[in-house]
């Protein structure tokens, strides 16, 4: 009398999950023209092709916006190019897309949206945890001498980090 024990099919160990975002696109000319009041982490609705090539790097975030319309939030003008090895599947570059933020933080948006000068702009996409995600800032425009005043500071700080660059290597 054998006893014989079923093996059972193994699973594979757990994947750690992300402890820092992955950056998949930066909007850096958003941070030139606008000034951020507010930021939101948002899910985005996308298609399987939309995904795999942004994981490809086949973004760009330059001239994007969102609105919020009818109790829903939606990003406009993200362009994702097709994906490299599609079949018959395809996406279009530049459709809009909707946002996941949860009700009380769409009520927000819709109270601050309304204020004169005020608009959402995506500022990041990353994944985290696997899923992909847009960090959007509710912000004002700058002016034009806000926008002279970042330029100053930024080679201000250029100019700093040469001197003490310097500094370190005549040592």
């Amino acid at each position: 009398m054998s006893t014989h024990q079923t093996s059972q099919p193994k699973s594979p160990p757990p994947r750690p999950a992300e402890k820092t975002p992955r950056l998949l696109a930066d909007n850096r000319k958003a941070g030139f023209d606008f000034e951020y009041l507010e930021q939101f982490e948002a899910g985005v609705v996308l298609l399987g092709t939309e995904v795999k090539a942004i994981r490809e790097g086949r973004i760009n975030l330059r001239d994007s916006y969102a609105r919020v319309e009818r109790g829903e939030v939606w990003v406009y003008n993200i362009h994702i190019s097709p994906y490299s090895h599609r079949g018959y599947a395809e996406h279009e570059a530049l459709r809009r897309r909707k946002l996941l933020l949860n009700r009380a933080e769409i009520r927000k948006l819709i109270g601050r949206t309304v204020e004169k000068g005020l608009t959402l702009v995506p500022t990041k996409m990353y994944l985290k945890d696997g899923r992909v995600k847009i960090n959007l800032a509710l912000a004002r425009g700058k002016k034009a001498h806000d926008k002279r005043e970042t330029i100053k500071r930024r080679e201000s700080d250029r100019e700093t980090r040469a001197a003490v660059k310097e500094r370190v290597v005549r040592r």
